[in-house]
């Protein structure tokens, strides 16, 4: 068996700029890998490399060379432990590099069977649960515009991002609009415990689904500070990174916030599920603003999830692939049409 890769840098627009605490974002760069088989059958998926975790384009594609050398030389589709295996021998870090081959050789292995990614693992497309969409920090207008916006179109979960001297506010704007919707916030590290606490208090009065993140994750005893003094759960995300780090987070949080990008494959994605519900967490798949090459894959997971915020192809101006449907929120796994991971080019 012999498989041919290739990959692309694929620059996109955002829709608007998106702002978090630690900056704005208008444009996505991601990196699409391709495998093909013996018979023509291609695999799809994308690095979104995230600047916080020390990653770029660039960085991805200095190593992507060695990555899909050992693609080639193994050389099935089906190998996905070996490949993956050595994928981090050879390359240790840049997870979101490794993790857009797995995605690739996930997409290639499951079309060769003829089925979805999420049928290949044996899941219920009918377990999943509604994906949030996020509202990036802006005026206090803006967000009040862009909540009644999201609930127009549809969406029943809303994700708050935070990290201002006027939280209360946008959080009040946000709730007049979207009166009926779930809400989630997320601070992106940028409160102390102490405000996360009284911050706590007054989101609760809002009916505030959990928090997002509050503190450093520099700070893991501040983490535990905020999550046993809370009016509401805590969800960690930059402070969940690795497996080994599941352990870590268990007594100092609710909900463990993987991201494809962040764990390097979907294979250690699965053990970091697993080995959040062995500690007691609940379980959210978050993601970065990345093409439905990526988050197609993210979906698949979907039926192992508490709650999923894979909203960053929505976040696109234009997006280069199709993928699973996620219209009004709802992670359409069961209407998915073609194997794999569903991604697939948009002008197909």
């Amino acid at each position: 068996m012999s498989l041919d890769t290739s990959f692309e840098r694929v620059a996109m627009e955002l829709d608007e700029p998106f702002t978090i605490s630690r900056g704005t974002q208008t444009e996505a760069e991601n990196v699409v890998v391709r495998i093909t088989d013996e018979n023509g059958t291609t695999g799809v998926g994308a690095a979104a490399p995230a600047g916080h975790y020390g990653e770029t384009a660039d960085t991805v594609e200095a190593v992507l060379p060695d990555l899909l050398a050992v693609v080639e030389e193994v050389g099935d589709p089906h190998a996905l432990h070996r490949i993956e295996s050595r994928m981090k021998t050879v390359v240790h870090d840049n997870p979101a590099a490794r993790c857009a081959v797995s995605i690739a050789l996930h997409d290639l292995a499951a079309k060769r069977l003829g089925v979805p990614l999420y049928r290949m693992w044996g899941l219920d497309p009918d377990e999943t649960p509604a994906t949030s969409f996020t509202l990036g920090l802006d005026t206090t207008d803006r967000m009040r515009e862009k909540a009644a916006d999201a609930v127009d179109a549809g969406y029943p979960v809303l994700k708050i991002k935070l990290g201002t001297d006027r939280d209360r506010e946008l959080v009040d704007a946000v709730r007049d609009a979207a009166p009926d919707a779930t809400l989630r916030v997320d601070a992106n590290e940028a409160w102390t415990p102490k405000e996360t606490v009284r911050n706590s208090e007054w989101l609760a009065e809002y009916d505030v689904e959990f928090i997002e993140q509050p503190v450093p994750a520099e700070n893991p005893e501040g983490l535990k500070f905020a999550y046993e003094r809370s009016a509401l759960p805590i969800a960690a995300d930059e402070s969940c990174i690795t497996l080994a780090d599941i352990p870590a987070i268990a007594d100092r949080c609710d909900i463990a916030n993987l991201k494809l990008m962040k764990t390097g494959g979907l294979l250690e994605a699965r053990r970091m599920v697993a080995a959040a519900r062995a500690h007691g967490l609940e379980v959210m798949l978050g993601c970065m603003v990345e093409t439905n090459a990526a988050i197609a894959a993210g979906a698949q997971l979907a039926p192992l999830l508490d709650y999923a915020d894979l909203d960053g192809s929505l976040l696109l101006a234009e997006d280069p692939y199709d993928g699973v449907d996620l219209t009004e929120g709802q992670i359409r796994l069961a209407e998915q049409s073609g194997a794999g991971t569903g991604a697939r080019p948009a002008d197909e």
